[in-house]
């Protein structure tokens, strides 16, 4: 009996581990991951970005998000905070007038379930 326990405790551990994405509803730094998986879909941003768990996701003309989570700065020069990424998200020529990445016409929830996901990107 306790050996079943202790593979059943075993597998729920195991079950937590991947660390490439998140598959919680919800997100430490707000959002929700898997709907901001959708949306990275539903706007296209593979064709311009790798983006890893995004099937297709294999663009570049914009930089990998690999590793997202773990970066210093965003846009070159924006501390990479959960703040800083969603406004980086929602309207990214506001932040760097003139740069390459398109204004998606993202709401803020839309830019802050996008945030989730990229956050998952350890």
């Amino acid at each position: 009996m306790i050996a079943i326990l202790l593979l059943l405790a075993a597998a729920l551990v195991l079950a937590g581990c991947d660390s490439r994405q998140g598959t919680a509803e919800t997100s430490p730094v707000g959002g929700n991951p898997r709907h901001g998986a959708d949306l990275i879909v539903k706007s296209n941003c593979g064709l311009c970005h790798e983006i890893p768990g995004i099937a297709g996701a294999e663009g570049h003309v914009g930089p990998s998000l690999d590793h997202m989570a773990i970066r210093t700065i965003i846009a070159g020069f924006l501390p990479n905070t959960p703040e800083n990424m969603r406004a980086w998200i929602r309207n990214p020529q506001a932040a760097v007038p003139g740069n390459a990445m398109p204004n998606m016409e993202l709401k803020d929830d839309e830019a802050e379930d996008i945030t989730a996901y990229l956050y998952t990107l350890r």
